[in-house]
Formats: C-alpha cells, sequence, structure tokens
C-alpha cells in the first residue's frame, strides 16, 4: 500500500542509545513524529506546528480538557536527556524549550513545540552515526516496548545482529527494576510481544536467543537479536490517516499492562516461584471459588494465594511433590464447588 505523504525520521545513535528517559509511550511517538516533521539539514525547522485536534489523537487524549493540555505540554517541556562524556561525566538538558498554544489567523487553535538550544546538535546538521526510519513503522505500534525495541534494533539493521545484556536492554526499554524479575516473565510479555508487534506492523522481524556465559543458576545474562528485513507487515499507514483513525488502542494497552501488574503482585504470593502464566491459570481458578467483591480486591487475592502456598509448602514438608505447581492446582480446584 503506497502512502501519499510520508515522513522520515533520522535519528541520531547517541539519543536512540539512551537509556530509560521516563517517557511515556504518547510523548515517544509525539517525539517520533516531530523528529519527523523536522528537517535535520535545516534548523529553521525547528518549530513544529500542530492541530490542537492531530496534537489531541497523537497524545491520546479525548474531549479537550485546558487543564490536561497544560499538563501535557509542561510534561513535554520537562522532558530532560543525559549526555554522557568520556570522562564519566555528562551533560543534562531538555529537549523542548517553549510551546505556544494559540490561534491562527482563521481561529483554529494549534500547538507549537521548539527544541531547546542545548538539543539542537542531537537533531540538527548531523552528518554520521545516525540511522533512519519511515514514520509509518511507529504509527501501529502500541507500548513503549514495542517502540523502543523497533528503534534500538533498526539501528543495527544493516548490521544483521545486536548482542545486549539483559538488564542493558532493560534500561533501554525504560522497565523498571520491580517489573518482570523472572526472566520468562520477561520474555512472555517482553520479548515475544515485541517480536509478535514489530512482524505484524513494521520493516523489520527479528528472532533472539541466549548468548555467552549464563549466570548463577543458568541465569540468561546477554541475549543474541538477529535482525532481518520485513516484507510482510500488514498495511501501513501514514500519519494523516492515523490522525483520523476511530479507535483507542492505548486505553486497551493500559488494561492490559494493569493486568500484568497485578499478576506480578500476586506471583509474590508463591515467593516468586510460579511465572506469569503460571499465576494467570490460578487466578483463572480463582474466578471460579471467590466472590466478585473479593477478587476486585488485589490483597485478598493475595492473601487466599498465600495460604494455599502455605498449605502446598506444609504438604510438602511431609510428602514428596515433584511437581510444585500441578499440586497446588489440585489443592484449588478440591476448592471449586460445582
Amino acid at each position: 500500500m503506497a502512502i501519499k505523504k510520508n515522513y522520515i525520521i533520522k535519528k541520531r545513535n547517541i539519543l536512540n542509545e539512551l537509556r530509560a528517559n521516563n517517557m511515556t509511550f504518547q510523548e515517544l511517538r509525539f517525539f517520533s513524529i516531530y523528529l519527523s516533521k523536522i528537517n535535520p539539514d535545516k534548523l529553521e525547522t525547528r518549530m513544529v506546528r500542530f492541530s490542537l485536534t492531530d496534537f489531541q489523537k497523537i497524545m491520546d487524549f479525548g474531549k479537550l480538557n485546558i487543564n490536561q493540555l497544560k499538563n501535557t505540554t509542561n510534561n513535554l517541556l520537562s522532558k530532560i536527556v543525559n549526555i554522557p562524556n568520556e570522562r564519566g561525566g555528562y551533560s543534562a538538558f531538555q529537549l523542548f524549550k517553549k510551546c505556544n498554544v494559540d490561534t491562527n489567523e482563521h481561529g483554529d487553535w494549534y500547538v507549537e513545540i521548539d527544541a531547546h538550544d542545548e538539543a539542537l546538535p542531537l537533531m540538527f546538521e548531523f552528518k554520521n552515526k545516525f540511522f533512519s526510519y519511515q514514520l509509518w513503522n511507529a504509527l501501529r505500534l502500541k507500548s513503549t516496548n514495542h517502540l523502543r525495541m523497533y528503534e534500538i534494533l533498526k539501528q543495527y539493521e544493516k548490521i544483521g545482529e545486536r548482542i545486549l545484556l539483559v538488564e542493558e536492554l532493560r534500561e533501554l526499554l525504560g522497565i523498571d527494576k520491580k517489573e518482570y524479575l523472572r526472566f520468562d516473565n520477561f520474555k512472555v510479555f517482553v520479548l515475544n510481544s515485541c517480536q509478535e508487534a514489530l512482524e505484524k506492523y513494521t520493516d523489520i522481524k527479528f528472532t533472539y536467543e541466549p548468548y555467552g556465559k549464563k549466570g548463577r543458576g543458568g541465569k540468561i545474562l546477554t541475549l543474541k537479536f538477529t535482525i532481518q528485513h520485513n516484507e510482510n507487515y500488514e498495511n501501513p499507514i501514514s500519519l494523516e490517516q492515523f490522525i483520523n483513525l476511530d479507535e483507542q488502542p492505548q486505553e486497551i494497552n493500559l488494561v492490559e499492562q494493569q493486568f500484568h501488574r497485578k499478576l506480578e503482585f500476586l506471583c509474590q504470593a508463591c515467593n516468586n516461584e510460579f511465572s506469569i502464566p503460571q499465576i494467570k491459570i490460578i487466578y483463572d481458578l480463582l474466578l471460579k471459588i471467590l466472590p466478585y467483591r473479593l477478587l476486585e480486591q488485589d490483597t485478598e487475592v493475595y492473601d487466599y494465594i498465600k495460604r494455599k502456598y502455605d498449605e502446598l509448602n506444609w504438604r510438602a514438608s511431609y510428602t514428596t511433590i515433584t511437581y510444585r505447581f500441578g499440586y497446588l492446582k489440585k489443592i484449588l480446584e478440591a476448592e471449586i464447588i460445582e
């Protein structure tokens, strides 16, 4: 499917390698669109104007609320990057310095944003050490992890592979240290989720495998990504088509993220012995056991699972249990009243 007006993003490698920058998904997407609208060879294009309706769509808020608009623009102006130097220090400055919300000569509202002077070398007049991609790749992605993983691997597409420490990847994705502590959870909800999204919506796809030495207890420390060009993606959309889409994918994604966090919390009731997919099976059983009013209270669900986990450990103290998760399932299944 041909796109009538395509936008190209040119991004310096050093900007792409920055660790967790505390941007929301909407702010990351906005920054990608901002970069696609400037001309890196022309400094005078640093001020970018969006119609208010376009800005609302990009930032995922519906009916205009002036306080929400102020909070959104103020948050954009507060984004700070830390650029490391060769001596182990760094320089810190804002990405944007000014935002105007006003009307044009026809009375139409717009939002105008200007890059910070200190950030200009990251966005303009660079000749090497950058990569580029077409904006449509970013417009169908639905989470921070998907968008960041695309950029992290797209930068190395010509090389065809990238080797990353798991901790380094987590930092690049901006994943909190308390999230996805077990690798199998990280694999399911980050790596596999990104793999599926990129192959479906972008011009690259990837596979991954453990690489090099493992840590204590067989812990996977390093991953090798093999990156390939992808021609079997779904029909791309232009920025104009994205603006006119009548959908709210981020709300759905937010619900999914909240449920994942709930399951991660419940994992702790079993001392993180079981994976999130396994805890999801336990939770599905609880839907048949606990009343709805208790299911809505995470602490009540946690306490119930903890009691059953303690029972599992008590039984294991006097009998041999070879498959502990299966045994816990049986304990819960005995509670179901048909």
